[in-house]
């Protein structure tokens, strides 16, 4: 190729490459540091490219002294093809190489400018070798949150140890597990304080914890009526507690919000105490609890496997009706074991005990997380690897306890 083309060709990218570079610098709308730093780094890259061009032009300029000659057509021989038509390979359409911007030709290194653009987030990409650059601004951009799955080995291990303490205070004796229903209350009541502290609602935390012994203790000792006396004077309780605090606020739904929570946790947890009570109550909480946990293991196991129709996905999205049946299944299987082998019951007695408790387990979930949803909270605790809180754990066997109560009386009363 003669020197008088290449010099011409060369001071035509150079033009272009100083017109595109003053044009973005001129039109960029506002960007913030990091971005403004990833277009630093690309345009620090495009000068040097554009004064080598210049270089090259003036040497080139400098080695061809002779005039351009004319051809058969009248026209200069030399002169510059028109960015982007067929007879420029080195352009090709378009004027950017031969559909690639910055591709090599016989004529060294592109001189094209990297093309820069400027996302939604203010973070900058290039092409061709630009990615380093959009690799520095990413870098001072906070990654996206990403949301921890559950740690299985952790939820697995703190299981087998809640189940070895459970099994401990029911056979050893009664009211150990009356102790340790308490301290699960307690600390149940303690997240869900916390968690309506970020909706500006005080729990009258003393009180509660007061009304919990009262409850479970009486539940456990004179029944169910015992029971009742004492969830009403909790919330009484709980009701001048909080109207005479002189905390200020609003007394009158700080004071509801703590009547929520007496019922909530320490009555329902007092139905779990009634079937203590009985000759056989421990096999009667340990038949209850399994079901609970067959519950959960057998949704979860349908679910991962068959999932495909969710159940209340504005609710619970991973919820699905193939869990649902998961739970049903194993549910039902634990509930005929236990009915004839431990509570001297029939099977069919089991298997409704284990279709009701699915139920109720199923509707715990889902009001737990309707709760948690409306506090804009993931879990309710951390205090159990893998599974979160008190609260998270015992939110199936809450609302599930006075249901099951209710049907041993009818199909295996004590």
């Amino acid at each position: 190729m003669p020197l008088s083309r290449r010099a011409l060709r060369a001071a035509e990218r150079a033009a272009r490459l100083e017109a595109e570079l003053d044009g973005s610098a001129g039109d960029a709308e506002p960007v913030g540091p990091a971005a403004a730093a990833g277009r630093a780094a690309v345009t620090g890259r495009a000068e040097p490219l554009a004064a080598r061009a210049r270089s090259s032009a003036s040497a080139a300029s400098a080695a061809s002294p002779e005039p351009a000659t004319s051809s058969p057509n009248g026209s200069p021989a030399n002169a510059a093809t028109p960015s982007g038509s067929p007879e420029d390979p080195a352009t090709g359409p378009g004027g950017a190489g031969p559909g690639r911007p910055g591709t090599r030709t016989d004529e060294g290194p592109s001189t094209d400018a990297p093309a820069t653009s400027v996302g939604s987030a203010g973070s900058v990409g290039s092409a061709g070798s630009g990615q380093s650059a959009a690799s520095a601004v990413s870098a001072d951009e906070p990654a996206p949150a990403s949301r921890a799955g559950r740690n299985l080995p952790a939820a697995i291990g703190v299981g087998l140890g809640l189940g070895a303490v459970l099994l401990a205070s029911l056979f050893i004796r009664k009211e150990a597990f009356v102790v340790l229903a308490v301290v699960a209350c307690a600390i149940a009541l303690w997240e869900l304080e916390r968690a309506l502290r970020t909706r500006d609602i005080r729990l009258p935390y003393l009180p509660l914890v007061v009304g919990t012994v009262g409850m479970l203790v009486s539940a456990y000792q004179a029944g169910i009526e015992a029971l009742l006396v004492a969830f009403l004077l909790t919330a009484g309780g709980v009701f001048v507690w909080r109207v005479l605090d002189g905390g200020g606020g609003d007394a009158l739904r700080d004071a509801t919000a703590g009547i929520f929570a007496a019922a909530y946790i320490p009555f329902l947890a007092g139905f779990l105490m009634i079937m203590l009570s009985a000759d056989d109550g421990q096999w009667r909480v340990l038949m209850f609890v399994a079901l609970v946990v067959a519950n959960d293991t057998g949704g979860y196991i349908a679910g991962v496997l068959f999932g495909r129709h969710p159940m209340a996905p504005s609710v619970s999205p991973k919820k699905s009706w193939e869990g649902a049946a998961g739970s049903v299944i194993l549910a039902a299987l634990v509930g005929v074991g236990f009915a004839v082998f431990a509570i001297d019951a029939t099977w069919w007695a089991g298997l409704a005990i284990g279709v009701v408790a699915v139920a109720g387990a199923t509707m715990g979930d889902l009001s737990e997380s309707m709760l948690k949803r409306d506090l804009g909270v993931k879990d309710m605790g951390k205090i159990l690897p893998g599974h979160g809180g008190i609260l998270d754990r015992v939110d199936s066997i809450l609302i599930c306890s006075p249901v099951v109560f209710a049907l041993l009386l009818v199909v295996a009363p004590a």
